[in-house]
C-alpha cells in the first residue's frame, strides 16, 4: 500500500489508495472542478478509468483518495511513472489544506518512484492551482491550447495529393497507428509511449470512433492519421491525434484528413470539433489555417525533483 503517513490533512477527512472501482467517483469529483472552472465537464469517464489500468502504474501505491467524514471523496493525487501527476480538490473542501497536502504526498511518491521532475497541467482560469504550483516552485514549460472549429456548413475534402489514398480507421489498423504517431511525436515529446500505453489513450477508449477517424496510405504504408473520439452527451466531435509521416508532410494530408473528420462529425449532426495541441508541436498554425481558433489554455508545470531543470 502507499505510506499514507506524509499526508496532513485535517482530522475529519481519512484517505486511502483507488481502485479500478473508483473510477466513477473520481470522474464525479473531476467533472464538479471542471464544472465550476469551464462551465461544464470536459474528461470522458473512460479517461479516469485508463488512467487507473496505464502500465507502470500501481493503483496501491500510485494514487491517493481522501473522502469527507460522509464518504463523499473531496480529493485525489495520482502519479505515474514518477514524471505525471494530477491534484483535484472538490470545489466544496477547498481552502482547507487539502490541495498543498496533495500535492506534497504526489512528489513524496514520485521520489519515492526515482522521479526527477514532475509535471502536472492545470488550466489557465485556475489562479487557485497556478498559484499553489509557483509557490511551490513549478513552472510553465508547456503551454497548451483547446482549439475550435464551427461547422455550420459540411466542410469541403480536398483531393488526396498524387499516390496518396485515404479511408476510415479499420480494426487492425492499430499498430501501424501506433508507429506513425508516436514517430511524428519522438519530434518533442520526451519519451516514446509503449503500444500498452498509447492503446489505453486512445483505440482502447469506449469512445474512440473509427468512423471519425481518417488514414492515409501511400502503397500500403499508412503515412496520415486523424483519431477522433465520439463524446456522448455533446454536439462537438474530438481529434485525439494528429500525425503525418516526416517524409509526406507539407503535402496537404494533415488537412485533407482533417477535413474529412469535420465533415463525418457534421454529417452526424456536430456543429462544432475541438482539439488539443501545444508549444512542443508547432502545429498551432496549421490548424489556425483549416480555420480554427483558440478556446481556451492551460499549461504544464515542472518541477526538479533532483538537479533536473524543470523542462529538461
Amino acid at each position: 500500500m502507499a505510506d499514507l503517513s506524509s499526508p496532513s490533512f485535517p482530522a475529519s477527512y481519512q484517505w486511502r489508495a483507488a481502485t479500478v472501482g473508483d473510477a466513477r467517483a473520481i470522474h464525479d469529483l473531476v467533472a464538479a472542478c471542471e464544472r465550476e472552472l469551464l462551465g461544464d465537464p470536459e474528461t470522458e469517464p473512460d479517461r479516469i478509468a485508463a488512467d487507473l489500468t496505464l502500465p507502470g502504474l500501481d493503483p496501491a501505491v500510485d494514487t491517493l483518495l481522501v473522502h469527507d467524514a460522509d464518504g463523499g471523496l473531496a480529493g485525489r493525487g495520482w502519479v505515474h511513472g514518477g514524471r505525471r501527476s494530477a491534484v483535484d480538490v472538490h470545489p466544496d473542501h477547498r481552502g482547507k489544506g487539502l490541495g498543498g497536502a496533495l500535492l506534497d504526498w504526489v512528489e513524496a511518491r514520485a521520489r519515492q518512484a526515482g522521479g526527477e521532475r514532475l509535471s502536472q497541467t492545470v488550466s489557465d482560469g485556475d489562479r487557485a492551482a497556478v498559484g499553489l504550483l509557483r509557490a511551490r516552485g513549478y513552472e510553465p514549460f508547456v503551454t497548451q491550447w483547446l482549439l475550435e472549429i464551427g461547422l455550420s456548413a459540411e466542410p469541403v475534402v480536398p483531393g488526396p495529393p498524387p499516390g496518396v489514398t485515404w479511408r476510415c480507421f479499420r480494426p487492425g489498423d492499430e499498430r501501424a497507428a501506433y508507429r506513425l504517431t508516436e514517430d511524428a511525436f519522438d519530434e518533442w515529446q520526451k519519451r516514446r509511449l509503449s503500444y500498452e500505453e498509447w492503446a489505453r489513450h486512445t483505440v482502447e477508449l469506449d469512445t474512440f470512433a473509427p468512423e471519425f477517424s481518417p488514414v492515409a496510405f501511400v502503397g500500403e504504408q499508412m503515412v496520415g492519421a486523424v483519431l477522433s473520439l465520439n463524446v456522448p452527451g455533446t454536439d462537438e466531435g474530438y481529434v485525439e491525434r494528429v500525425a503525418v509521416r516526416k517524409d509526406h508532410r507539407n503535402r496537404g494530408i494533415a488537412r485533407m484528413l482533417l477535413q474529412a473528420s469535420f465533415r463525418a462529425f457534421h454529417r452526424e449532426g456536430r456543429r462544432t470539433c475541438t482539439l488539443w495541441t501545444h508549444s512542443e508541436t508547432g502545429a498551432l498554425s496549421l490548424y489556425q489555417r483549416v480555420g480554427m481558433t483558440v478556446r481556451r489554455g492551460s499549461a504544464v508545470y515542472g518541477k526538479a525533483l533532483g538537479g533536473v531543470t524543470p523542462g529538461g
